[in-house]
């Protein structure tokens, strides 16, 4: 039975159903972080692949209120495990914003002991959490993974509806702008920040000192036309705070045509976030959403003597009881 969250998500130990001046995505931190969160001998650690609509979240980082989905997931945890959130050591791939959406957020936890079948905890999990946040898979990791620092590459979607009318169902996951946009030039555009860059004229101050490194690789950035929705893909190494959304609020720009193409090496050239201020301001969050988070097949390999990955369980029935005609 589903329980009701509190509107302040605390870590609640209630009754178990069975036993970046940068910040960046995560895709670079301190070692001494990473020593911290390293699992102690004989634990097991889990990797679960998570999608939720980010719409009226607070963003992926954990905060009391008003809700994150961090938060929400351990306190989700905490109900089926009865461990706190210090004994879990719940990490995210991507702390993405407020309004933000995924397909493809990836996190791991840590508990003391081993699960026989992981169907049951995941079915838990899927049943207390609200129904804007779904946990797609959760499979056995080998103690060296980490969903932030094992990261190979992220996948990025930016959707944009452009037409004169706002799809109403396409109203909470595209940016709308009844601007013409010409793809052909955001194409153009958009080859420009493929390869290593530094990114800071990018970059968003954030709202904590922690110190990375601004210069990521992006190994393609494809503008894909489906009638009126255009969807932006980038995939690189790492992303900075607010990158692909000022990215492609440069885009938008262009492809509006009020600026040539040629002035994105110019912008990222001058490591100066003011730079793109002159000419644009950030996309709207809610046209974004990760789809996935890449790593190397080695690290994903599961552990011996583990459990099977679950992907949700799939009902049937024998014999159809009810007439439907």
């Amino acid at each position: 039975m589903a329980v009701a969250f509190a509107a302040a998500c605390s870590p609640l130990r209630a009754l178990s159903p069975s036993n970046t001046s940068l910040v960046s995505d995560g895709a670079a931190e301190e070692p001494t972080q990473r020593a911290k969160l390293a699992p102690h001998p004989g634990s097991q650690k889990w990797r679960m692949v998570i999608a939720y609509d980010g719409t009226k979240f607070a963003g992926w980082q954990y905060q009391l209120s008003p809700p994150t989905i961090q938060c929400l997931i351990e306190e989700a945890l905490t109900r089926i495990t009865k461990l706190n959130r210090k004994e879990l050591l719940l990490v995210g791939a991507s702390r993405t914003d407020a309004g933000v959406h995924a397909w493809g957020q990836v996190a791991h936890f840590i508990t003391p002991f081993m699960y026989d079948s992981l169907d049951t905890i995941h079915a838990a999990m899927n049943g207390l959490l609200p129904p804007e946040i779904r946990v797609r898979e959760i499979s056995p990791a080998l103690p060296e993974f980490h969903a932030r620092f094992s990261t190979k590459s992220k996948t990025y979607f930016y959707k944009i509806y452009n037409y004169p009318i706002m799809d109403p169902f396409q109203a909470l996951y595209a940016y709308h702008s009844a601007y013409k946009l010409n793809p052909v030039v955001m194409q153009e555009a958009a080859a420009y920040f493929v390869g290593k860059h530094n990114f800071l004229s990018f970059s968003n101050v954030p709202h904590n000192d922690r110190l990375v490194n601004p210069v990521k690789e992006i190994f393609r950035f494809d503008i894909t036309e489906m009638g009126p929705l255009l969807q932006l893909e980038v995939e690189g190494t790492g992303f900075l705070f607010r990158q692909v959304r000022n990215m492609v609020a440069l885009l938008l720009q262009i492809g509006r045509e009020a600026l040539p193409p040629h002035v994105v090496p110019k912008i990222i050239e001058a490591e100066d976030r003011r730079e793109l201020a002159k000419v644009a301001l950030s996309a709207p969050a809610k046209g974004l959403s990760l789809m996935s988070v890449n790593y190397n097949n080695e690290i994903l390999e599961p552990p011996e003597g583990c459990p099977a990955a679950s992907f949700g369980r799939t009902h049937s029935v024998s014999k159809c009881k009810l007439a439907f005609y």
